[in-house]
């Protein structure tokens, strides 16, 4: 385990070199370790159970045997534009998304973002999604997130973000919230 919780501390490690920071407080709901995270620059899932990677680690780029995230495509569909991301998503990969959701609202319609081959996010990319989200709704038009991975789905419930923004569990599904052909197209290759 990454975390270890105490009444009034919460004692974070990385997993990649072994190197450890401590916050004062429990984290919310005794599973989300984001705000730890984020205050000293760290990487990885904003649950307690990891992994994570200290500020040192993440400049270095991704943890050996992770996968690397990535933008790996942008379609424009029908008013819905979907970002199709793969790999991890976290600090190292922040800029490409940010970019991406930044397009994709920009086109005025709908939003896709696709993280069906995904299976990690950090707190970057959650404030990331959140800010895409405003933007979209500035423009009278809705985000929605599909992701089928469990940790994924399970860390926008526990940080509540799916009451924030629909979550579908498929590409397919979250197109057909906005109806149109858009909901038959498949991915890109």
């Amino acid at each position: 385990m990454a975390v270890a919780l105490d009444d009034h501390l919460v004692t974070l490690t990385c997993d990649n070199c072994g190197d450890t920071v401590t916050g004062s407080g429990a984290p919310s709901g005794g599973e989300v370790v984001w705000t730890l995270l984020s205050e000293h620059g760290w990487s990885g899932s904003p649950l307690a159970g990891g992994p994570h990677r200290c500020a040192h680690c993440t400049r270095l780029g991704p943890a050996s045997g992770g996968a690397p995230g990535g933008i790996t495509g942008i379609e424009h569909l029908d008013g819905v534009t979907v970002v199709t991301v793969a790999g991890d998503v976290d600090l190292d990969t922040g800029d490409a998304l940010e970019l991406a959701l930044r397009h994709a609202t920009d086109m005025g319609g709908h939003v896709v973002v696709d993280l069906g081959r995904t299976d990690l996010i950090d707190s970057t990319a959650l404030g990331l999604l959140v800010r895409a989200h405003h933007r979209a709704a500035d423009r009278d038009a809705a985000l929605c997130v599909a992701a089928s991975s469990p940790l994924i789905r399970q860390v926008l419930q526990v940080t509540r973000l799916d009451e924030v923004f629909p979550v579908a569990e498929t590409r397919a599904d979250a197109l057909a919230r906005f109806g149109g052909d858009a909901a038959t197209s498949g991915p890109a290759g």
